[in-house]
């Protein structure tokens, strides 16, 4: 009995061993990673991405149009017949007749609007006589000129058709650096393109491109052509019109600028609603404090922007401000440069008031200006 007994734990026993190692076998233990090795993953899971943005494209391809623009000059002839002096002896008989030179250029847009708006570049269509519009889908179309903003290079034109496809709007304030961004449009002519980049920094200014900048810098190809194109995100959504390169050689060196769609909703909407943009403006041009300045004008912070100059008759003069005065505050809001007065003035409506606040020498200046609208100058706050 007592041998049975034995028999049957040495059974159990080596059961339980068999089973033991048939769970190690199964199941082995996660590799230890040494000491010296890095850990394999500690932050957040990798979240995965699309293999292809052909969704993306098809959703906003037929939204991008091409545009053809023509424009007529009249050259006169140049030659010793045209010379005053030849003509005051020999009258008209010999002057050369003055010829037409045609000229055209191409761009693209996006259809903003079905009833035929298009968002394109000032630059695209300036002075043109004439505006053909090439949808994704080979149809010519004639457009006109519905209003321009050279100040950001913006424009909008109407096709002459109010069934057209337009594209679906994005938020251009929420890109980060880092998001896909696709580049739509007809470089060099060769036809409707896509490419591909990323956001490579946002708010971009005084690059001397526009009066108004905020751009949206991508390394998206853009080339001579894209002006006026598409700069949608990897869902299909507008986020931006392509409007500029930097480049050394003509063509794309990686960096490109588009103005963000926030910005251009906002000038599109002044435009079809009254035709134009309004703006506040001062009348004055200003310069930077730096170190020197500063030490010239005895100020014991860099900061303000000071007058350079007081358009004679414009609001900052009747209020009173002079070349020469400091600006530090303008309704309690500290302008960071010249072109933060520019563009802290430029959002007040015509006829508002503002407070101005610096300083004239070394007394402190409190004035009061009404704004006015910002007339079709440059350069100017």
């Amino acid at each position: 009995m007592r041998r049975l007994l034995s028999f049957a734990l040495i059974s159990i026993a080596a059961g339980l061993a068999a089973a033991f190692f048939a769970v190690k076998l199964l199941n082995p233990p996660a590799p230890q990673a040494h000491p010296d090795q890095p850990a394999i993953s500690r932050g957040l899971p990798p979240q995965p991405g699309p293999v292809s943005y052909a969704s993306a494209v098809e959703a906003t391809a037929h939204s991008v149009v091409n545009i053809y623009t023509t424009k007529v000059s009249i050259k006169r002839g140049n030659s010793l017949f045209d010379d005053p002096l030849f003509r005051r002896f020999f009258g008209e008989r010999f002057t050369t007749q003055p010829r037409k030179r045609t000229q055209t250029s191409l761009g693209s847009g996006v259809i903003v609007a079905e009833k035929g708006f298009i968002l394109t570049n000032h630059h695209v269509i300036a002075e043109a006589d004439e505006i053909r519009v090439v949808l994704a889908n080979g149809r010519t179309l004639k457009a006109e000129l519905a209003g321009t903003d050279p100040d950001t290079d913006l424009a909008v034109i109407r096709a002459d058709a109010e069934d057209l496809p337009a594209i679906t709007m994005g938020d251009s304030d929420h890109l980060r650096v880092g998001d896909v961004v696709l580049a739509i449009g007809n470089p060099y002519g060769v036809g409707q393109t896509v490419t591909m980049g990323i956001v490579g920094a946002t708010g971009r200014s005084h690059l001397g491109i526009n009066t108004f900048e905020n751009f949206i810098q991508t390394d998206a190809a853009i080339n001579p052509g894209n002006s006026g194109g598409a700069l949608v995100n990897a869902h299909g959504q507008l986020v931006g019109i392509n409007t500029a390169i930097f480049s050394r050689t003509g063509g794309s060196d990686g960096i490109g600028f588009a103005i963000p769609i926030s910005l251009a909703k906002g000038v599109m909407e002044q435009i079809l609603k009254r035709g134009r943009v309004v703006r506040g403006w001062l009348g004055i041009a200003g310069q930077d404090i730096t170190p020197e300045l500063a030490e010239s004008f005895g100020l014991s912070r860099i900061e303000g922007v000071v007058i350079s100059a007081v358009l004679e008759g414009g609001p900052a003069d009747l209020a009173g401000l002079e070349p020469g005065d400091v600006i530090t505050r303008i309704n309690d809001r500290v302008p960071d440069d010249s072109q933060g007065v520019l563009d802290m003035v430029s959002s007040l409506p015509p006829g508002s008031l503002v407070e101005i606040r610096g300083w004239r020498g070394k007394q402190s200046l409190r004035l009061e200006a009404v704004i006015s609208e910002r007339p079709k100058i440059r350069k100017e706050s």
